[in-house]
């Protein structure tokens, strides 16, 4: 399947890697039965409505494979190594999505569970799934890094965004050690999200994120959509750039690109420090506060100098005086 996009941001012919895109389609399906699952099946799991594992990973897998489908698209070279990466993706991230729906259908936990010998191996077959999900991940950056992708900006944006993704899903991994608890009196579960507290205290609305403890789960989801929120940055500053004179030049969107890259890995880590010292997300103390706010100050400026070196070049370009107070002005 091949197209070709109106956007500049897609102006390179694409072919979608098929698996993916069927994959995809069966995760828009997988969403619905666990919404009607969510909606008829009144049955709770560590406190937590059953089906909403099943419907929060078919959503993320449908956006992941709709993404991974589209960046192996943009491959000229290397194609038949991209088209075995992105299908190995495709059937295991297909496996862990059975997985997760047979358990919940059972009523049973998914992840971290070995209190059975099959839920063990159930449990093996998903980590295994995941890595060889996450190395094709790996291969396909590196098909990426080796590519030329013509634009820079749109270069930086796909590549810091799969780097970035890749870190966070790599972050899962220190959700599945034992927790001290757990080695002390083993019930047959061996890993958790949260940090301080055991799985299944109150959590945000869907998303389940812990409100009284550490969270792994939120670094671990805020970096692997790195993937999708850095180039979807790119393309908004190229649509952007069609009405706003400041941010025609490459060299600007450039800057402002790299500045979402550092802040967005300042951000991945700072979450994981707090996940890791036990503290909710929803309630972070003075330290954590100080480093947001800082991070958030520090892109600013740096967002501030990159836009004022812009249009100083701008006006030496056109010889234009643009008014200070308006820097959007067609």
């Amino acid at each position: 399947m091949s197209v070709t996009a109106a956007s500049p941001f897609l102006a390179v012919q694409t072919r979608w890697h098929r698996p993916l895109l069927w994959l995809s389609l069966a995760m828009a399906a997988s969403t619905l039965a666990a919404l009607a699952g969510l909606a008829l099946d009144p049955r709770l799991l560590d406190g937590a409505p059953l089906w909403a594992k099943p419907f929060k990973f078919s959503v993320s897998i449908l956006i992941y494979a709709l993404t991974l489908s589209w960046l192996l698209g943009q491959l000229q070279r290397w194609r038949r190594l991209a088209w075995w990466a992105g299908t190995l993706a495709a059937v295991f991230l297909a496996v862990e999505i059975v997985i997760i729906g047979g358990a919940a259908a059972a009523g049973n936990k998914s992840h971290f569970n070995v209190s059975t010998p099959v839920a063990a191996s159930l449990w093996s077959v998903m980590a295994a799934s995941i890595v060889i999900v996450w190395i094709a991940g790996l291969v396909t950056a590196l098909l990426l890094f080796r590519a030329p992708l013509s634009d820079p900006v749109r270069s930086l944006a796909i590549r810091a965004g799969f780097v970035i993704a890749l870190v966070g899903m790599a972050l899962a991994f220190l959700m599945t050690g034992p927790t001290a608890e757990q080695l002390n009196s083993f019930r047959g579960i061996v890993g958790a999200h949260t940090v301080g507290l055991p799985d299944g205290g109150p959590g945000l609305p869907l998303l389940g994120w812990s409100t009284s403890a550490g969270d792994l789960r939120v670094p671990h989801f805020v970096g692997m959509h790195a993937l999708q929120l850095i180039p979807l940055s790119a393309l908004l500053l190229e649509f952007g750039a069609r009405r706003v004179p400041l941010l025609r030049a490459a060299a600007t969107r450039l800057g402002l690109i790299w500045i979402l890259v550092l802040s967005y890995l300042g951000a991945v880590a700072l979450l994981t420090v707090q996940a890791l010292a036990g503290q909710p997300v929803v309630r972070p103390d003075a330290t954590v506060t100080a480093w947001g706010v800082a991070l958030l100050a520090a892109a600013g400026l740096a967002a501030v100098v990159v836009l004022r070196r812009g249009r100083r070049a701008l006006v030496a370009q056109q010889g234009v005086v643009l008014p200070a107070a308006s820097w959007q002005q067609p």
